[in-house]
């Protein structure tokens, strides 16, 4: 499921982004996203190419990784993020959901240390 309302589109210095058309209210769940499951042993692999900024830590002890589908790889970092992201282990999937009003043209952003206001530091730079 993802709103027919978001979009991808450049932002000014973090490459590509997920945006939206309108006004979204807080609370609402903009996507929900398959995620393609791997054994932690592939990971070793995936963490010497591209993907290794692509994929989330999985399962209830982290032993695993996956690769969401969707838009959910395009959604930039910010240490206060919009939006939150859940993970369903059981359903393999991932869901993208606000935590404040966003406006129409503003950029959906999620905090890649998995809570919204998370301030610890992440793995690369961060431009703000």
């Amino acid at each position: 499921m993802l709103k027919p309302y978001l979009y991808i589109s450049l932002t000014s210095h973090k490459g590509r982004g997920v945006f939206t058309r309108e006004r979204i209210p807080a609370g609402t769940v903009v996507e929900v996203a398959p995620v393609i499951v791997l054994p932690g042993r592939d990971r070793a692999h995936l963490d010497h190419t591209l993907l290794h900024d692509y994929i989330f830590e999985w399962g209830k002890t982290k032993e695993e990784c996956c690769m969401a589908l969707g838009y959910i790889p395009i959604y930039n970092h910010h240490y206060k993020s919009n939006c939150e992201y859940f993970m369903d282990f059981d359903d393999h999937t991932i869901m993208v959901k606000t935590v404040r009003t966003i406006e129409k043209g503003e950029e959906l952003t999620i905090n890649y240390n998995g809570d919204w206001d998370d301030a610890k530091r992440v793995w690369f730079d961060v431009r703000e």
